[in-house]
């Protein structure tokens, strides 16, 4: 697979929809993950990342104009030991209670599919990163459906072992703009990742598209220590 440049995807497709990335830093010292979410509905658009504990969650920018919240409110990032789960829904709840009595990623997912927002039927997309002894490895998972028929269930997950420095995987909800939204199609894209939170964090949110872009979270996380840095860019001030 070929790498690609990060800033161009993002910047070629107006509506992405949710993303996440997940690699190492070019150094080799940092496990980082980023998310970030748009919206072309005003009740998408109104929403803000906000700190919850060691992970995030959505919050209403204002509340008097949120209309419905059950697929726009949810904890997107949750940190369960040394594990850093990254979901685009509420599924980041089920990964974390199911990895919490022993059961894995790809079981937890089991019991959850795509979201029930027809005619778009988006995908559920969800990455761990698990840092134990000085190593680091991940994995991304995509639950769809069947080219838009909701009576069945696609699931594709992705794992990676010993993640080069350097490189990190690309995973989003939908291939483009359009209605109904055409889901993403094959496996998380090739792309660099760099030494620099406030850098890679920067390029992320001047890449996405100005209309649609609502928040960024990014994360960088010190593989020998577990020591981690954050940042939270949101559209709505």
């Amino acid at each position: 697979m070929n790498m690609i440049s990060l800033e161009q995807e993002l910047k070629g497709n107006p509506y992405p929809g949710r993303g996440i990335v997940i690699g190492r830093s070019k150094d080799g010292k940092k496990a980082v993950t980023a998310y970030f979410i748009m919206g072309r509905s005003e009740n998408s658009r109104n929403r803000i990342f906000v700190e919850d504990g060691e992970g995030i969650r959505t919050q209403a920018f204002d509340p008097a104009k949120m209309t419905d919240p059950s697929l726009v409110i949810y904890a997107p990032v949750r940190v369960l030991g040394n594990k850093t789960i990254v979901t685009n829904g509420d599924q980041t709840d089920t990964i974390y209670e199911a990895m919490d009595k022993q059961m894995t990623f790809e079981q937890a997912l089991r019991s959850r599919e795509f979201e029930p927002d027809a005619p778009n039927y988006t995908p559920r997309i969800s990455g761990i990163l698990h840092i134990e002894n000085g190593g680091f490895n991940f994995a991304m998972s995509i639950l769809k459906s069947n080219n838009g028929n909701p009576d069945a269930c696609i699931r594709y997950t992705f794992a990676y072992e010993n993640c080069l420095p350097g490189e990190g995987r690309f995973i989003h909800t939908y291939q483009g703009d359009g209605s109904p939204l055409p889901s993403y199609e094959g496996e998380p894209k090739l792309v660099e990742i760099s030494d620099s939170l406030d850098d890679f964090a920067g390029m992320l949110w001047d890449s996405l598209n100005e209309d649609n872009k609502v928040s960024l979270f990014v994360r960088y996380i010190d593989i020998a220590t577990g020591k981690y840095e954050s940042k939270i860019i949101n559209k709505n001030q």
